[in-house]
């Protein structure tokens, strides 16, 4: 009869591949409380807004670079501050909807009072952070806070159908952020960005309620395609999507290329949402709307940064 020994060295990788597992699901808990894939969303038109800035002004990146990282580093905290209070508040939404499951505040390895703490405390640094910067800045910043949590989630989502149009006002100011805090926003380069955001935000959010309406009917969400059907939300996803197209033509200063891409990019988003008016299979037109959508304003903000690069021109 044979006997197994464990030496001091085994009781050492146990433990040590138990800690790893639990940095691992502590970090994995934390991408799903922040919405890490919608914060860098969000993240990249404060980032060209600041850059845009930068170069309507000609002023120097580098000598701004200190401000820069308070915009940066400060409105992304407020807007995880934003999403963190949108978990706490829809843990029972949550618990319905097979994509928000694995959650932390529905499986409970972040307690609630914790997601509270946490939102509040980002949310507030943050403010301080953007306060360093301009005043204007900050309320941008407050504006897509309060809007999002207040008017959007503790008000609108549950109720109407219009939670998506007053959701879509904080994505919208997140270009107005980045180049506020350098200067005012009263140039029209970011107000149509700011546009751009906040029309792509109805399309963008319709394809993902085509594809989740089983989830969004079962936990009693008030979304256009459960409240008043598919074929109404497939008409405005196309209206929405035709105030897209005139929008590049008042971003000459971006130069040619830029406008050839944005309009480019807008005629193909508009075809595909024509075609969706004659699918067949409304779920799989709306995963290819929603794949087009979620590249969709990556492609804009990143062209608008490219074509504004001091070695493109």
């Amino acid at each position: 009869m044979s006997r197994q020994i464990v030496t001091s060295s085994d009781i050492n990788r146990t433990d040590f591949a138990s800690e790893k597992d639990n940095q691992t699901s502590i970090v994995a808990d934390l991408k799903l409380l922040f919405k890490i894939p919608v914060l860098i969303a969000n993240a990249v038109p404060v980032f060209a807004g600041f850059w845009l800035a930068v170069y309507f002004t000609e002023a120097s990146f580098a000598a701004n670079f200190g401000i820069f990282l308070l915009t940066i580093i400060g409105s992304t905290l407020v807007m995880a501050g934003a999403l963190v209070f949108n978990n706490w508040y829809d843990v029972d939404i949550d618990t319905v909807m097979d994509r928000t499951k694995a959650r932390p505040t529905v499986t409970g390895n972040i307690g609630l009072r914790t997601v509270l703490w946490i939102g509040m405390a980002t949310s507030i640094i943050g403010l301080v952070m953007l306060a360093f910067t301009t005043l204007e800045a900050v309320i941008y910043a407050l504006i897509g806070w309060f809007t999002y949590v207040v008017l959007y989630t503790l008000w609108a989502k549950r109720r109407y159908t219009l939670n998506t149009v007053i959701g879509s006002i904080s994505g919208a100011v997140t270009p107005l952020i980045g180049w506020s805090a350098l200067a005012p926003a009263s140039n029209i380069v970011p107000i149509v960005l700011a546009l751009i955001i906040f029309i792509w935000q109805m399309p963008h959010t319709f394809a993902i309620a085509i594809r989740k309406y089983d989830e969004y009917k079962a936990a009693d969400v008030a979304m256009l395609p459960v409240v008043h059907g598919m074929e109404i939300t497939k008409r405005q996803m196309v209206v929405y999507i035709a105030c897209l197209l005139p929008l590049p033509f008042y971003l000459f200063s971006l130069g040619t290329a830029f406008v050839i891409i944005s309009t480019l990019l807008n005629i193909g988003y508009f075809a595909l949402a024509i075609n969706g008016l004659f699918a067949k299979d409304t779920r799989k037109w709306a995963d290819k709307m929603f794949m087009v959508s979620v590249n969709y304003l990556m492609i804009i903000f990143v062209a608008a940064i490219i074509a504004t690069a001091p070695w493109f021109g």
